[in-house]
């Protein structure tokens, strides 16, 4: 919800409405780089997609700390997801087939070629079924805490919690007081999001807030706490052909890397790489972000 220094806001439109991206202003990296016009002409940088996950409050902001970094040899595009940031909030419940259409939809009108994809938690982990679906969109995925949320027939949708917030009115009341709300954001970030509470800083916190407060924003967000999204992995990843790197978060409260780890080995021949970084939670690159940087360099390269 916040828009990086050198980047620029764009749209595009799906079938469920107006997806609003960001990416690196060619201008701007040209000018910083110090190239001449000879040197700029005609120069064309492949694209880096980075796709934020799910919970409330997400967006592309969620990335914002890390795309930078590759701005000088990439364009960066980075999107809110439809339901969230400030794309479309269409008043439906949200499913799987929602987010692989539209995420189809945008990469098709923004990549004119097979891409990297860098994605976090339950949105790599739709990464994966469709890339199995849309091969020739992909390059290689480079992908953080993949995870389906209902990996090796564990069912979600049947914990207490998701059957709580299923319970009508409990579930805007649950939104509005737990979710859209500084203390219900920050108590998440502490509590279930990031391994160091002192890693929390106050930009996070307002960017969050920002975009768990945005017009019908409880309806993508309550569709994922519902675990209307959810799904098994493992039925999938041995589809994938894709080159991939997997990089998993040790104190990941949502799903352990060992959860990760059998991923991974289902499918050796396309996750040729399976990293665990310690000390940090479900997002290492809010956590620790110039490590976040130095890994995916280190992918791009052996992928």
């Amino acid at each position: 919800m916040f828009k990086s220094l050198g980047f620029i806001e764009n749209t595009v439109n799906t079938s469920l409405g107006e997806m609003v991206y960001y990416s690196s202003d060619s201008v701007f990296w040209q000018s910083l780089q110090n190239l001449s016009k000879s040197e700029s002409l005609g120069e064309t940088k492949p694209n880096l997609v980075f796709l934020h996950g799910f919970g409330g409050g997400s967006s592309a902001y969620e990335w914002s700390q890390v795309y930078p970094a590759f701005a000088g040899e990439y364009h960066i595009i980075a999107p809110d997801l439809i339901g969230w940031g400030k794309s479309a909030h269409p008043q439906k419940n949200y499913t799987i087939d929602d987010y692989i259409t539209t995420i189809t939809e945008f990469l098709e009108q923004v990549c004119q070629e097979p891409t990297t994809v860098i994605a976090s938690s339950l949105t790599a982990a739709f990464l994966v079924q469709l890339a199995i679906a849309h091969s020739h969109l992909f390059k290689q995925l480079i992908l953080f805490t993949p995870a389906g949320l209902s990996d090796f027939e564990e069912n979600y949708t049947k914990s207490l919690f998701a059957q709580i917030i299923s319970t009508p009115m409990v579930d805007k009341f649950f939104y509005s007081l737990g979710v859209a709300s500084e203390s219900g954001i920050k108590s998440f970030l502490e509590k279930r999001q990031f391994a160091n509470p002192q890693r929390i800083f106050p930009e996070l916190v307002a960017s969050y807030l920002k975009s768990a407060s945005q017009p019908n924003a409880e309806y993508a967000a309550l569709s994922f706490v519902r675990g209307d999204l959810c799904f098994d992995l493992s039925q999938y990843i041995q589809k994938l052909t894709i080159p991939t790197a997997i990089i998993w978060g040790r104190e990941s409260q949502f799903t352990s890397p060992e959860i990760g780890k059998r991923l991974a080995q289902m499918n050796p021949d396309a996750v040729k790489y399976f990293q665990v970084i310690e000390e940090v939670g479900l997002t290492p690159h809010l956590e620790l972000p110039a490590v976040a940087i130095s890994l995916i360099r280190k992918y791009i390269q052996l992928l």
